[in-house]
């Protein structure tokens, strides 16, 4: 059966409770009801695993200690015996150790404006090699960078049935970049990266359903509102885009909650069918 990562940073740290804990199952029945096998990505008490039960999603989904790790951070959460939520970096690296070629998640990570931050997930998405479906880069990210530094790392992206880069809650961003129309044209584009040995992911960008995308005049009214707390409040680092996801989805009402549900369930039924392609049925 064709398996499907699914990160978990989203069930600890990304989403409001108990929506995080309802998102985390749906997001797994959602895959099995595709014809495929959900993968969810942890630590659990210092051992990482691809595939967590019912019982180890709803302690992460619950517990208020738990981790934010990057592919830098696993050994650290290993050697404490911590419980630990996998971003797209740390996920990324712990599926490939398995075999899982295709990957689900929100948005990835990038470049923050102002000061210098910018995510692992970049790093990652340059040497493993998988395909990794999002809507894109996070809408708190500064995407035109974003962009640049994915180039510059030699990332393969490309648009389904889009050719521009989408902004995460809105479908574009005015930012080019190739288009594939079809699924089986994924995976031809990611087999003739494994023919030619070439490192690094296929990152399939997948546009916000319509009916669920956010304005991005109405967003950016948001997000400058979160952004100036954070920094009255002196958020910087990993703590910084949980929190301003977190100021967003209040100031919003929860609208943010709702369009970042729509678009993790996009991202895994687009997976799940490149995922079923790539073995052929």
């Amino acid at each position: 059966m064709s398996r499907v990562a699914l990160e978990s940073t989203v069930i600890a740290h990304g989403l409001p409770r108990p929506i995080n804990l309802e998102v985390a199952f749906q997001l797994e029945e959602l895959v099995r009801s595709k014809g495929c096998e959900p993968k969810t990505v942890g630590v659990v008490q210092g051992e990482p695993k691809v595939g967590l039960t019912k019982e180890e999603i709803t302690a992460l989904a619950t517990s208020t200690d738990v981790m934010k790790v990057g592919t830098a951070e696993i050994a650290l959460a290993v050697a404490q015996k911590r419980w630990a939520a996998t971003t797209v970096s740390a996920t990324m690296h712990l599926a490939k150790t398995v075999g899982i070629d295709v990957f689900a998640t929100g948005g990835i990570g990038g470049v923050h404006s102002g000061e210098w931050d910018v995510s692992q997930d970049l790093k990652e998405l340059s040497r493993t090699r998988m395909i990794v479906v999002s809507a894109g880069a996070k809408s708190i990210l500064d995407l035109r960078q974003t962009l640049e530094m994915l180039e510059t790392l030699q990332v393969t992206v490309v648009g389904y049935r889009t050719s521009e880069f989408p902004a995460f809650y809105s479908r574009s961003s005015g930012l080019k970049i190739a288009c594939v129309d079809s699924v089986e044209e994924i995976v031809e584009v990611y087999r003739t990266k494994e023919h030619l040995d070439l490192p690094g992911a296929l990152l399939v960008c997948n546009p916000i359903p319509e009916d669920a995308e956010i304005s991005p005049k109405e967003f950016d009214s948001w997000k400058k509102e979160a952004i100036q707390k954070a920094k009255a409040e002196g958020i910087v680092g990993k703590a910084l885009t949980p929190f301003i996801l977190s100021e967003i989805a209040r100031i919003s009402n929860g609208a943010t909650v709702r369009a970042n549900v729509a678009l993790l369930k996009n991202n895994v039924e687009l997976a799940c069918s490149i995922a079923k392609t790539m073995r052929g049925g």
